[in-house]
């Protein structure tokens, strides 16, 4: 097996690891350990796909990796205004975070 197989491999079971969690409660989708296993896991497998021309895939997982990235990103502000002592989003609209 070659490395970008391997490599291939790891990105698909990320997501999958994810998704898997998901489904059976044990990871909340809005939580640290599942946004990062999606995005890290769509990253990879987006740059295999870019570099194989293999454009539909690659839309599939860059849009996957930015939703990630963009959700990842909105749960970190949360995080900072938390330490800070201001209401983040999630507070203020009742989300995951709320209560």
């Amino acid at each position: 097996m070659h490395l970008p197989d391997l490599v291939e491999i790891v990105g698909a079971l990320l997501i999958l690891a994810a998704f898997a969690g998901a489904q059976l409660r044990r990871l909340d989708t809005h939580r640290l350990p599942y946004l990062v296993l999606n995005l890290v896991g769509a990253a990879i497998l987006s740059v295999l796909a870019a570099l194989d021309r293999d454009w539909g895939f690659l839309l599939l997982e860059g849009v996957w990796s930015v939703v990630s990235a963009v959700s990842l990103a909105g749960l970190l502000r949360q995080r900072r205004a938390s330490a800070r002592g201001t209401p983040g989003r999630g507070a203020a609209t009742g989300g995951p975070d709320a209560a």
